[in-house]
Protein backbone atom coordinates (compact mmCIF):
# COMPACT_ATOMS: atom_id res chain seq x y z
CA UNK A 1 0.00 0.00 0.00
CA UNK A 2 2.62 2.47 1.13
CA UNK A 3 4.52 1.44 -2.18
CA UNK A 4 1.46 2.46 -4.54
CA UNK A 5 1.21 6.29 -2.59
CA UNK A 6 4.77 7.05 -3.29
CA UNK A 7 4.28 5.64 -6.85
CA UNK A 8 1.30 7.97 -7.69
CA UNK A 9 2.95 11.13 -5.90
CA UNK A 10 6.07 10.45 -7.89
CA UNK A 11 3.61 10.40 -11.04
CA UNK A 12 1.98 13.71 -9.85
CA UNK A 13 5.48 15.17 -9.11
CA UNK A 14 6.17 14.25 -13.20
CA UNK A 15 2.83 15.49 -14.24
CA UNK A 16 3.05 19.01 -12.34
CA UNK A 17 7.15 19.69 -13.20
CA UNK A 18 5.87 18.86 -17.16
CA UNK A 19 2.76 21.59 -16.63
CA UNK A 20 5.07 23.98 -14.98
CA UNK A 21 7.46 23.80 -17.55
CA UNK A 22 5.35 24.22 -20.32
CA UNK A 23 4.03 27.63 -19.14
CA UNK A 24 7.26 28.77 -18.29
CA UNK A 25 8.27 28.17 -21.83
CA UNK A 26 5.03 29.68 -23.29
CA UNK A 27 5.60 32.65 -21.23
CA UNK A 28 8.83 33.22 -22.28
CA UNK A 29 7.80 33.05 -25.35
CA UNK A 30 5.41 35.77 -24.95
CA UNK A 31 7.27 38.27 -23.32
CA UNK A 32 10.08 38.03 -26.43
CA UNK A 33 7.38 38.27 -28.78
CA UNK A 34 6.08 41.58 -26.74
CA UNK A 35 9.60 43.02 -26.51
CA UNK A 36 9.79 42.68 -30.30
CA UNK A 37 6.75 44.07 -30.94
CA UNK A 38 6.83 47.41 -32.69
CA UNK A 39 3.73 49.58 -33.02
CA UNK A 40 2.97 51.14 -36.74
CA UNK A 41 4.41 54.31 -37.03
CA UNK A 42 2.33 57.51 -37.05
CA UNK A 43 1.68 59.90 -39.70
CA UNK A 44 3.09 63.44 -39.29
CA UNK A 45 3.68 66.73 -41.08
CA UNK A 46 7.48 68.26 -40.43
CA UNK A 47 9.32 72.00 -40.98
CA UNK A 48 12.95 72.43 -40.86
CA UNK A 49 13.20 74.71 -38.10
CA UNK A 50 14.63 78.30 -39.05
CA UNK A 51 15.35 82.08 -37.64
CA UNK A 52 13.10 84.59 -38.68
CA UNK A 53 12.99 88.49 -37.94
CA UNK A 54 10.75 88.64 -35.18
CA UNK A 55 9.78 92.56 -33.86
CA UNK A 56 8.64 92.90 -30.20
CA UNK A 57 5.57 93.68 -29.80
CA UNK A 58 2.90 93.73 -27.14
CA UNK A 59 -0.76 91.89 -27.32
CA UNK A 60 -3.50 93.52 -25.52
CA UNK A 61 -7.37 93.30 -25.39
CA UNK A 62 -8.76 96.67 -26.05
CA UNK A 63 -11.86 98.86 -26.10
CA UNK A 64 -12.91 102.31 -27.72
CA UNK A 65 -13.53 105.43 -25.85
CA UNK A 66 -15.22 108.32 -27.71
CA UNK A 67 -12.80 111.38 -26.98
CA UNK A 68 -16.15 113.36 -26.17
CA UNK A 69 -19.21 111.14 -25.38
CA UNK A 70 -22.01 112.20 -22.92
CA UNK A 71 -25.95 111.35 -22.88
CA UNK A 72 -27.91 114.65 -23.90
CA UNK A 73 -30.58 114.83 -20.63
CA UNK A 74 -32.61 117.51 -19.83
CA UNK A 75 -31.45 119.91 -17.53
CA UNK A 76 -34.73 121.82 -15.88
CA UNK A 77 -38.18 119.38 -15.96
CA UNK A 78 -40.92 120.67 -18.48
CA UNK A 79 -42.38 119.16 -21.16
CA UNK A 80 -40.92 118.16 -24.96
CA UNK A 81 -42.80 121.23 -27.36
CA UNK A 82 -40.52 120.48 -30.08
CA UNK A 83 -37.58 117.73 -31.38
CA UNK A 84 -35.24 119.44 -33.58
CA UNK A 85 -33.23 116.44 -34.48
CA UNK A 86 -33.15 113.02 -36.10
CA UNK A 87 -31.56 109.57 -34.49
CA UNK A 88 -27.85 109.04 -35.73
CA UNK A 89 -27.01 111.66 -37.36
CA UNK A 90 -24.40 114.31 -37.29
CA UNK A 91 -24.78 117.16 -35.00
CA UNK A 92 -22.26 120.08 -34.90
CA UNK A 93 -21.76 122.15 -31.80
CA UNK A 94 -24.77 124.22 -30.35
CA UNK A 95 -26.95 122.57 -32.60
CA UNK A 96 -30.56 122.85 -30.38
CA UNK A 97 -32.07 119.54 -30.35
CA UNK A 98 -34.83 119.48 -27.94
CA UNK A 99 -37.09 122.80 -26.75
CA UNK A 100 -39.07 122.48 -23.25
CA UNK A 101 -42.58 124.53 -23.10
CA UNK A 102 -41.47 127.47 -21.59
CA UNK A 103 -44.52 129.80 -21.90
CA UNK A 104 -44.95 130.50 -18.27
CA UNK A 105 -41.42 131.30 -17.95
CA UNK A 106 -41.62 133.89 -21.35
CA UNK A 107 -44.82 135.39 -19.24
CA UNK A 108 -42.76 135.80 -16.43
CA UNK A 109 -40.11 137.15 -18.73
CA UNK A 110 -42.17 139.75 -19.46
CA UNK A 111 -43.50 140.77 -16.42
CA UNK A 112 -40.00 140.81 -14.96
CA UNK A 113 -39.33 143.55 -18.20
CA UNK A 114 -41.96 145.77 -17.36
CA UNK A 115 -40.43 145.86 -13.69
CA UNK A 116 -37.11 146.44 -14.77
CA UNK A 117 -38.47 149.43 -17.19
CA UNK A 118 -40.19 150.91 -14.10
CA UNK A 119 -37.31 150.80 -11.73
CA UNK A 120 -35.13 152.38 -14.76
CA UNK A 121 -38.05 155.44 -14.46
CA UNK A 122 -37.54 155.54 -10.85
CA UNK A 123 -33.68 155.57 -11.06
CA UNK A 124 -33.60 158.54 -13.96
CA UNK A 125 -36.23 160.81 -11.72
CA UNK A 126 -34.23 160.11 -8.40
CA UNK A 127 -30.87 160.99 -10.18
CA UNK A 128 -32.45 164.06 -11.56
CA UNK A 129 -33.64 164.74 -8.02
CA UNK A 130 -30.43 164.17 -6.25
CA UNK A 131 -28.73 166.60 -8.89
CA UNK A 132 -31.17 169.39 -7.52
CA UNK A 133 -30.48 168.62 -4.06
CA UNK A 134 -34.06 167.73 -3.86
CA UNK A 135 -33.74 164.06 -2.97
CA UNK A 136 -31.87 162.08 -0.52
CA UNK A 137 -28.59 159.83 -1.00
CA UNK A 138 -30.83 157.20 0.60
CA UNK A 139 -32.91 157.58 -1.97
CA UNK A 140 -30.79 157.32 -4.81
CA UNK A 141 -29.53 154.24 -3.13
CA UNK A 142 -33.03 152.26 -2.93
CA UNK A 143 -33.85 153.49 -6.44
CA UNK A 144 -30.48 151.70 -7.44
CA UNK A 145 -30.90 148.38 -5.64
CA UNK A 146 -34.23 148.23 -6.61
CA UNK A 147 -32.95 148.31 -10.37
CA UNK A 148 -30.33 145.91 -9.83
CA UNK A 149 -32.74 143.18 -8.45
CA UNK A 150 -35.06 144.08 -11.09
CA UNK A 151 -32.15 143.84 -13.79
CA UNK A 152 -31.32 140.56 -12.20
CA UNK A 153 -34.58 138.46 -12.02
CA UNK A 154 -35.01 139.56 -16.28
CA UNK A 155 -31.66 137.85 -16.56
CA UNK A 156 -32.34 134.26 -13.91
CA UNK A 157 -35.69 134.53 -16.04
CA UNK A 158 -33.60 134.58 -19.62
CA UNK A 159 -31.16 131.72 -18.25
CA UNK A 160 -34.03 129.52 -17.52
CA UNK A 161 -35.56 129.31 -20.81
CA UNK A 162 -32.18 129.20 -22.63
CA UNK A 163 -31.47 125.96 -20.31
CA UNK A 164 -35.42 125.06 -21.58
CA UNK A 165 -33.97 124.62 -25.46
CA UNK A 166 -31.08 122.05 -25.01
CA UNK A 167 -28.34 121.92 -27.57
CA UNK A 168 -25.29 119.93 -28.59
CA UNK A 169 -22.71 120.73 -25.99
CA UNK A 170 -20.04 119.60 -28.94
CA UNK A 171 -20.27 118.10 -33.02
CA UNK A 172 -20.19 114.33 -33.05
CA UNK A 173 -23.16 111.45 -33.99
CA UNK A 174 -26.35 111.41 -32.14
CA UNK A 175 -28.00 107.97 -30.68
CA UNK A 176 -31.25 106.93 -30.70
CA UNK A 177 -33.78 109.47 -28.98
CA UNK A 178 -35.29 108.39 -26.30
CA UNK A 179 -38.22 110.72 -25.64
CA UNK A 180 -41.65 111.80 -27.57
CA UNK A 181 -43.35 114.69 -28.16
CA UNK A 182 -45.53 116.02 -25.54
CA UNK A 183 -43.45 114.08 -22.97
CA UNK A 184 -43.08 115.08 -19.43
CA UNK A 185 -39.27 115.30 -18.60
CA UNK A 186 -37.36 115.59 -14.93
CA UNK A 187 -34.34 117.02 -14.62
CA UNK A 188 -32.01 114.37 -15.64
CA UNK A 189 -33.97 112.63 -17.53
CA UNK A 190 -31.92 111.04 -20.34
CA UNK A 191 -32.40 112.64 -24.11
CA UNK A 192 -29.84 110.87 -26.54
CA UNK A 193 -26.11 109.85 -26.75
CA UNK A 194 -23.95 111.49 -28.90
CA UNK A 195 -20.40 110.22 -29.77
CA UNK A 196 -17.59 112.75 -30.87
CA UNK A 197 -15.58 109.62 -32.81
CA UNK A 198 -13.21 111.75 -34.80
CA UNK A 199 -10.62 111.10 -33.61
CA UNK A 200 -11.43 108.47 -31.11
CA UNK A 201 -9.21 106.56 -28.16
CA UNK A 202 -8.61 102.52 -27.69
CA UNK A 203 -7.74 101.97 -23.89
CA UNK A 204 -5.83 98.95 -23.24
CA UNK A 205 -3.91 97.47 -20.18
CA UNK A 206 -0.37 96.42 -20.09
CA UNK A 207 1.64 94.36 -17.51
CA UNK A 208 3.09 96.62 -15.22
CA UNK A 209 6.60 94.93 -16.10
CA UNK A 210 6.28 96.27 -20.01
CA UNK A 211 5.12 99.73 -18.66
CA UNK A 212 9.32 100.62 -19.49
CA UNK A 213 9.02 100.02 -23.06
CA UNK A 214 6.06 102.44 -23.31
CA UNK A 215 5.99 106.02 -23.63
CA UNK A 216 3.70 108.72 -25.33
CA UNK A 217 4.22 108.29 -29.01
CA UNK A 218 4.74 104.85 -28.89
CA UNK A 219 2.79 103.24 -32.51
CA UNK A 220 0.01 100.78 -31.83
CA UNK A 221 -1.89 99.12 -34.10
CA UNK A 222 -5.53 98.05 -33.57
CA UNK A 223 -7.56 95.36 -35.39
CA UNK A 224 -11.34 95.93 -35.45
CA UNK A 225 -12.34 93.05 -36.22
CA UNK A 226 -10.56 90.25 -37.96
CA UNK A 227 -13.38 88.27 -39.92
CA UNK A 228 -14.59 91.34 -41.68
CA UNK A 229 -14.06 92.75 -44.95
CA UNK A 230 -13.01 95.96 -46.13
CA UNK A 231 -12.34 98.95 -43.90
CA UNK A 232 -14.11 97.17 -41.17
CA UNK A 233 -11.21 94.00 -40.65
CA UNK A 234 -8.26 96.65 -41.77
CA UNK A 235 -5.50 96.92 -38.76
CA UNK A 236 -5.14 101.13 -38.23
CA UNK A 237 -1.76 102.91 -36.60
CA UNK A 238 -2.35 105.25 -33.99
CA UNK A 239 -0.44 106.56 -30.97
CA UNK A 240 -0.15 106.07 -27.48
CA UNK A 241 -0.90 109.59 -25.76
CA UNK A 242 -1.62 108.85 -22.26
CA UNK A 243 -0.12 106.22 -19.41
CA UNK A 244 -2.18 106.14 -16.28
CA UNK A 245 -0.05 106.39 -12.90
CA UNK A 246 -1.56 104.07 -11.02
CA UNK A 247 -1.18 100.28 -11.08
CA UNK A 248 -4.51 98.07 -10.96
CA UNK A 249 -3.42 96.55 -7.25
CA UNK A 250 -6.07 93.37 -8.75
CA UNK A 251 -4.64 92.61 -12.06
CA UNK A 252 -1.00 94.86 -11.73
CA UNK A 253 -1.88 95.96 -15.13
CA UNK A 254 -1.19 99.64 -16.12
CA UNK A 255 -4.19 100.88 -18.21
CA UNK A 256 -2.79 102.95 -21.73
CA UNK A 257 -4.91 105.39 -23.94
CA UNK A 258 -4.12 105.62 -27.56
CA UNK A 259 -5.79 108.11 -30.45
CA UNK A 260 -6.43 107.06 -33.37
CA UNK A 261 -8.17 108.58 -36.81
CA UNK A 262 -11.59 107.30 -37.26
CA UNK A 263 -12.80 109.75 -40.16
CA UNK A 264 -14.91 106.87 -41.74
CA UNK A 265 -16.22 106.24 -38.16
CA UNK A 266 -15.41 102.08 -38.26
CA UNK A 267 -14.58 102.54 -34.83
CA UNK A 268 -17.16 102.89 -31.99
CA UNK A 269 -17.38 103.66 -28.52
CA UNK A 270 -17.09 100.58 -26.18
CA UNK A 271 -16.31 98.44 -29.44
CA UNK A 272 -13.65 95.35 -28.61
CA UNK A 273 -10.85 95.23 -30.85
CA UNK A 274 -7.31 93.53 -30.53
CA UNK A 275 -3.92 95.92 -29.76
CA UNK A 276 -0.34 95.14 -30.74
CA UNK A 277 2.04 97.58 -29.79
CA UNK A 278 5.53 97.85 -30.99
CA UNK A 279 8.17 98.35 -28.69
CA UNK A 280 10.58 98.47 -31.36
CA UNK A 281 13.51 96.20 -30.70
CA UNK A 282 13.33 93.37 -33.87
CA UNK A 283 15.41 89.98 -33.34
CA UNK A 284 16.09 86.79 -35.18
CA UNK A 285 14.04 84.14 -33.12
CA UNK A 286 13.39 80.66 -33.91
CA UNK A 287 9.81 80.44 -35.17
CA UNK A 288 7.28 77.09 -35.07
CA UNK A 289 3.80 76.88 -36.05
CA UNK A 290 1.54 77.01 -33.02
CA UNK A 291 0.72 72.93 -34.11
CA UNK A 292 3.95 71.99 -33.28
CA UNK A 293 3.50 72.63 -29.34
CA UNK A 294 2.70 70.19 -27.02
CA UNK A 295 1.24 72.52 -24.10
CA UNK A 296 1.31 70.86 -20.80
CA UNK A 297 1.37 71.94 -16.61
CA UNK A 298 5.06 70.68 -16.63
CA UNK A 299 6.84 71.83 -19.42
CA UNK A 300 5.81 72.81 -23.07
CA UNK A 301 7.86 70.86 -25.53
CA UNK A 302 8.32 69.80 -29.27
CA UNK A 303 9.07 66.53 -31.13
CA UNK A 304 12.52 66.55 -32.96
CA UNK A 305 12.21 64.14 -35.99
CA UNK A 306 15.60 62.54 -36.33
CA UNK A 307 17.22 58.85 -36.07
CA UNK A 308 17.04 56.58 -33.21
CA UNK A 309 19.01 53.51 -32.52
CA UNK A 310 17.55 50.53 -30.95
CA UNK A 311 19.10 48.76 -28.50
CA UNK A 312 20.22 46.05 -31.30
CA UNK A 313 21.32 48.96 -32.81
CA UNK A 314 18.63 48.95 -35.78
CA UNK A 315 18.01 52.67 -36.58
CA UNK A 316 14.90 53.86 -37.47
CA UNK A 317 12.65 57.30 -37.87
CA UNK A 318 11.15 58.29 -35.04
CA UNK A 319 11.08 61.66 -32.30
CA UNK A 320 12.88 62.63 -29.66
CA UNK A 321 10.88 65.04 -26.80
CA UNK A 322 12.52 68.27 -26.78
CA UNK A 323 11.67 70.47 -23.69
CA UNK A 324 11.07 74.09 -25.01
CA UNK A 325 10.91 78.16 -23.37
CA UNK A 326 7.95 79.90 -25.45
CA UNK A 327 7.99 83.48 -26.09
CA UNK A 328 5.29 85.37 -27.78
CA UNK A 329 3.05 84.42 -30.42
CA UNK A 330 2.14 86.30 -34.12
CA UNK A 331 -0.77 84.88 -36.17
CA UNK A 332 0.22 80.97 -36.69
CA UNK A 333 3.76 81.23 -35.29
CA UNK A 334 5.45 80.93 -31.65
CA UNK A 335 8.27 82.07 -30.65
CA UNK A 336 10.95 79.61 -29.19
CA UNK A 337 13.63 81.03 -26.90
CA UNK A 338 15.35 77.94 -26.01
CA UNK A 339 15.53 74.35 -26.75
CA UNK A 340 15.45 73.73 -30.45
CA UNK A 341 18.01 75.45 -32.86
CA UNK A 342 17.96 76.19 -36.98
CA UNK A 343 18.31 73.14 -39.51
CA UNK A 344 16.58 70.80 -36.63
CA UNK A 345 13.57 68.98 -38.09
CA UNK A 346 10.43 68.80 -36.03
CA UNK A 347 6.92 67.23 -35.79
CA UNK A 348 4.09 70.40 -37.27
CA UNK A 349 1.03 68.07 -36.68
CA UNK A 350 -0.11 65.15 -34.56
CA UNK A 351 1.86 65.61 -31.89
CA UNK A 352 -0.76 64.64 -29.28
CA UNK A 353 -0.42 60.99 -30.31
CA UNK A 354 3.31 60.97 -30.51
CA UNK A 355 6.01 60.02 -27.42
CA UNK A 356 9.31 59.85 -26.97
CA UNK A 357 10.78 57.21 -29.38
CA UNK A 358 7.46 56.84 -31.79
CA UNK A 359 8.31 55.39 -35.11
CA UNK A 360 6.57 58.04 -37.70
CA UNK A 361 5.80 58.46 -41.49
CA UNK A 362 6.64 61.79 -42.62
CA UNK A 363 3.66 63.13 -44.84
CA UNK A 364 4.10 67.08 -46.09
CA UNK A 365 1.72 67.39 -48.77
CA UNK A 366 -0.87 69.33 -46.51
CA UNK A 367 0.99 71.65 -44.29
CA UNK A 368 -0.58 73.31 -40.99
CA UNK A 369 -0.98 77.22 -40.94
CA UNK A 370 2.26 79.13 -40.47
CA UNK A 371 1.55 82.35 -41.34
CA UNK A 372 2.63 85.28 -39.27
CA UNK A 373 -0.91 87.14 -40.22
CA UNK A 374 -3.71 84.65 -41.43
CA UNK A 375 -6.66 85.53 -42.56
CA UNK A 376 -9.69 83.92 -41.23
CA UNK A 377 -12.12 83.82 -44.20
CA UNK A 378 -8.81 82.43 -46.37
CA UNK A 379 -8.40 79.43 -43.97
Amino acid sequence: MAKRMIVMLAVVVVVLTALGTLKYQQVQAAIAQGAAFQPPPEAITTMVVTEEAWSSTLGAIGTATAVNGVTVAADLPGIVEKIAFESGRTVQKDDVLVRLDSRQEQAQLKAARAQRDRATLQLDRIEGLRQKKVSSQSELDDARTAFTQADARVGEIEATIARKTIRAPFTGILGIRQINLGQYLSAGDAIVSLQALQPIYVDFAVPQQQVRSLHPGTTVTVTPDRAAAGPAGKPRSGRVTAIDSLVDSATRNVRVRAEFDNRDATLRPGMFVEAKVDLGATSSIVTVPATAINYAPFGDSVFVVEQIAKPNGVKYLGVRQQFVKLGGSRGDQVAVLSGIKPGEQVATSGVFKLFNGTAVIVNNDVQPGNDPTPKPENS
